[in-house]
């Protein structure tokens, strides 16, 4: 929650906590700890209180009827991030989608206060005028976005379709600040001949969905996507306006799960997977890679639930590993194969589509013999056209 704050601008002056067998309905805390709070408020002269979970309207205006300054709740201030975040059209739509959404239920009895509103955390994003619209008028707004919204999502779809029938695709999930973006800026430097474009160490860095190419080294080519970071409780309203970009993982062939080795593996790592479950995203073949394991004294166990657990760092390690097994599950890793072909059979060309040549001889039989060093996937291709004289190992070169 502090690490929340701070990415919004804010400056942590207090943490202040309660066990209670259940939330007070009318302020949330307990009497004594809101006649805590106003104390603490009054003493640090604070400007803003920040409750760690979804408060109800009447829960706000009961507090701040206490409290000498503004009350927000964990998914405002979310938003507000998001809101920060946004760059192209499309994530500035679906963070509107997404506070309008959360605004709605809450204009009633709020007119006065709504009027007040001004600058700081928790009001930024549709703006002033907007947050003044009468319910009526949201729900138009809100219609207009999503259209649009699905206007943008129909875009994405097509280059989606037209990716998909090209090349295969990875796509990069985890938790916020995981590394992802840093991650996908070595794959892109050591296997797609760019320079290293590092993410910034901060929460949200990611929230539009940026798909790199890269190539395995015989040259067959596949896309690195980097996807939006989750975090613990994502608020629904942001799942439902970012859904279509979250879909993106859906249509991967491989998942790779980026972990922080050094901050809460184990929590995080469930977080990421729950949200994998929403998006029925598990039945995908997921790769767990542990991150910056640079930073910590002791590895993480690995995840059970993966077909393997990598470790290691994105912003100074060796990846070779990581893009080996990439690979092999898309069959691009390297295999060597033998064939036979007739002199005037020039199918076989297509077996080296991005591979080589290491032998060929003439036969007894006037037939080319042909050892050939290719991509497994090339090599299945080739088995189905050709199931008669064919000899393929799996070693690799």
């Amino acid at each position: 929650m502090e690490g929340l704050c701070e990415a919004a601008g804010a400056q942590v002056i207090a943490v202040v906590t309660q066990k209670r067998p259940a939330v007070d309905p009318r302020t949330f805390f307990g009497e004594g700890k809101v006649l805590e709070l106003v104390d603490l408020v009054e003493r640090s002269e604070a400007t803003l209180v920040v409750a760690d979970r979804e408060l109800s309207p009447a829960q706000v205006r009961n507090l701040e009827r206490y409290l000498p300054c503004r009350v927000i709740d964990r998914t405002q201030l979310i938003l507000d991030i998001f809101a920060r975040r946004a760059i192209t059209r499309e994530g500035r739509v679906q963070v509107e989608m997404a506070q309008l959404s959360y605004l709605l239920p809450r204009l009633t009895g709020r007119g006065a206060e709504m009027s007040r509103l001004g600058g700081g955390i928790g009001t930024r994003g549709p703006g002033e005028t907007k947050l003044e619209l009468d319910r009526r008028r949201i729900r138009t707004r809100l219609t207009g976005l999503r259209r649009e919204l699905e206007a943008i999502a129909r875009q994405r779809a097509t280059a989606r379709d037209k990716r998909l029938r090209d090349v295969p695709t990875v796509a990069l999930v985890g938790y916020t600040n995981a590394g992802k973006t840093t991650l996908q800026g070595r794959w892109v430097a050591d296997k797609g001949g760019g320079g290293v474009v590092g993410g910034e160490n901060r929460l949200f860095d990611t929230l539009d969905p940026a798909a790199r190419q890269v190539s395995t080294r015989l040259g067959h080519p596949y896309v690195v996507i980097d996807t939006v970071g989750f975090v613990e409780n994502l608020p629904h309203h942001l799942v439902e306006a970012f859904r279509s970009t979250l879909e993106e993982v859906r249509y991967a062939d491989v998942i790779v799960i980026v972990v922080d080795a050094g901050h809460a593996p184990g929590a995080h790592l469930m977080t990421t997977r729950r949200v994998l479950a929403d998006l029925s995203a598990l039945d995908k073949p997921i790769i767990t890679f542990f991150n910056k394991i640079d930073t910590v004294a002791e590895r993480p166990g690995p995840d059970v639930g993966a077909l393997a657990s990598l470790y290691g760092s994105a912003a100074h390690g060796n990846l070779e590993e990581l893009y080996q097994t990439v690979e092999r599950q898309l069959e691009l890793d390297e295999v060597r194969v033998t064939i036979h072909v007739r002199e005037d059979d020039t199918r076989w060309q297509s077996l080296l589509r991005g591979g080589r040549i290491e032998h060929a001889e003439t036969t007894a039989s006037g037939e080319w013999q042909m050892t050939a060093v290719t991509s497994r996937k090339q090599a299945h291709l080739w088995q189905q056209m050709q199931q008669d004289g064919s000899e393929h190992d799996n070693r690799h070169p």
